[in-house]
């Protein structure tokens, strides 16, 4: 048995912050919002929907794909030497590299931003966000993590990790922190102030469901910071767990639908439009025939059960372990959390079109 090294919530506390939500929720956004065009979906439905939510604070996340550089070059090399090639990613980095060389390019022109830079990158698309909708950020946006957790004991500070805690400790109902990416700043945040675990429910997608024989090491959300994934999982902090494969997979979007339903909603859905259209990660992923394809808008799924957890269909089970290649390991003895294992697809959609609609 993993012991963590965080006091057990009384159970009781623990049961009810894990029953889904009713009425209006206070939600705090903690998202890496120029990471690809998912993020930008679920900030702008959020905000159009004060039925269902109180939208505190966003606080940006950093993010990079540079942990794929190693990975890719080292297949590359092993295609060019006929070497067998060894797979973790989905989709392949032997895929990747095969379309990057159709183009005439090589793995080694691909550029990553680093860290900070996506976390500055990510606030400027949050701003951009609240701009397209007509809404004030002034107040409402923080910057967060400027690098990833170096041990498990040394939480990365920040604007956002201030924030995190006061409004955790500020307000007579649970903050529902809707978490879009990695978690650098929510982990840091419960390091310094472990007692927010009792005010605060983190929502959370990433990975594989947690009965899933696979190596988590695909999930971009997971596996830049392995130090605060392992947090959210050990620490005991009530959290609701939606995996992206197999479940938040399900949400994706055509360019036909793109036209027919989001192009039109005002200057949001022209941006959310032109996004479409121009998604940074056919260019790195060197996709092709992009009209024809769909694509999935991840993130929309925290911001679905938050707003009907039917939507979301979840169950109680155990915290997994995350063990050091990144798989679930089960010990029935865990804390509770959450964890959802289908989605609703159209009624998801549905409800983000209107949502969009009255942005005109």
């Amino acid at each position: 048995m993993i012991k963590s090294q965080f006091p057990a919530l009384d159970k009781e506390l623990m049961l009810a912050r894990l029953v889904p939500p009713s009425g209006v929720s206070r939600v705090l956004i903690d998202t890496d919002t120029a990471n690809e065009i998912d993020d930008q979906f679920a900030l702008a439905w959020a905000l159009l929907s004060p039925d269902r939510m109180t939208v505190e604070a966003v606080t940006a996340e950093p993010f990079s794909f540079a942990h794929h550089r190693k990975g890719l070059l080292e297949t590359e090399q092993a295609i060019e030497k006929n070497k067998a090639v060894n797979e973790h990613l989905v989709g392949g980095f032997q895929g990747w590299v095969k379309r990057l060389h159709a183009e005439g390019r090589r793995a080694e022109e691909l550029e990553f931003v680093n860290p900070d830079r996506g976390m500055e990158l990510s606030y400027l698309e949050i701003e951009r966000i609240y701009d397209k909708l007509g809404m004030a950020s002034d107040g409402k946006i923080f910057r967060g993590a400027t690098e990833y957790m170096t041990a498990a004991d040394k939480p990365v500070h920040s604007d956002a990790v201030d924030v995190i805690i006061d409004c955790a400790k500020s307000g007579s109902t649970p903050l529902y922190i809707a978490a879009l990416g990695c978690v650098t700043n929510i982990a840091s945040a419960i390091l310094r102030a472990p007692e927010i675990r009792e005010n605060i429910v983190v929502v959370w997608t990433s990975a594989y469901p947690s009965h899933a024989p696979h190596s988590n090491r695909p999930s971009l959300n997971l596996v830049q910071d392995i130090h605060a994934s392992r947090i959210i999982f050990d620490s005991g902090v009530p959290h609701v767990y939606l995996p992206g494969y197999h479940v938040g997979a399900q949400l994706k979007i055509s360019l036909p639908e793109m036209e027919q339903h989001i192009s039109k909603s005002g200057a949001i859905g022209e941006y959310l439009f032109h996004l479409y259209k121009n998604n940074p990660l056919h260019k790195m992923f060197a996709i092709k025939d992009t009209p024809r394809r769909t694509w999935v808008i991840w993130d929309i799924i925290n911001i679905a059960w938050l707003i009907n957890p039917d939507w979301v269909p979840s169950t109680l089970t155990t915290s997994p372990v995350l063990d050091s290649e990144l798989y679930w390991q089960k010990e029935p003895s865990r804390h509770l959390m959450r964890e959802a294992h289908d989605v609703q697809r159209d009624e998801i959609f549905l409800h983000m079109y209107d949502a969009l609609a009255t942005a005109n």
